[in-house]
């Protein structure tokens, strides 16, 4: 796997997120990270066990990094967003 393979999580339902975790295991090798940012976090959790308890029962974590990035809000100011990167491995 000479690419990293990222899926970033955004507001999208969560089964269009598991496929596209599958597919990628199948096309792309069989690691895949999951990366989500603030309200997203949530979603990123819910793909990775609905996707292991319902399509892949060998699929494991592999790693999880917690973080905080610096974003430029609307009105100029910088704030805080939690981020969370999960590895997954088939």
């Amino acid at each position: 796997m000479s690419e990293e393979n990222i899926i970033y999580i955004g507001s999208k339902p969560i089964m269009n997120y598991c496929i596209a975790v599958i597919t990628s295991l199948q096309e792309k090798g069989d690691k895949v990270t999951l990366k989500a940012r603030g309200r997203s976090i949530s979603t990123a959790v819910d793909v990775v066990e609905v996707t292991k308890n319902r399509f892949l029962n060998d699929l494991t974590v592999e790693d999880i990094e917690i973080g905080t990035e610096q974003l430029e809000s609307t009105d100029g100011r910088m704030r805080s967003v939690s981020s969370i990167a999960i590895s997954l491995k088939k």
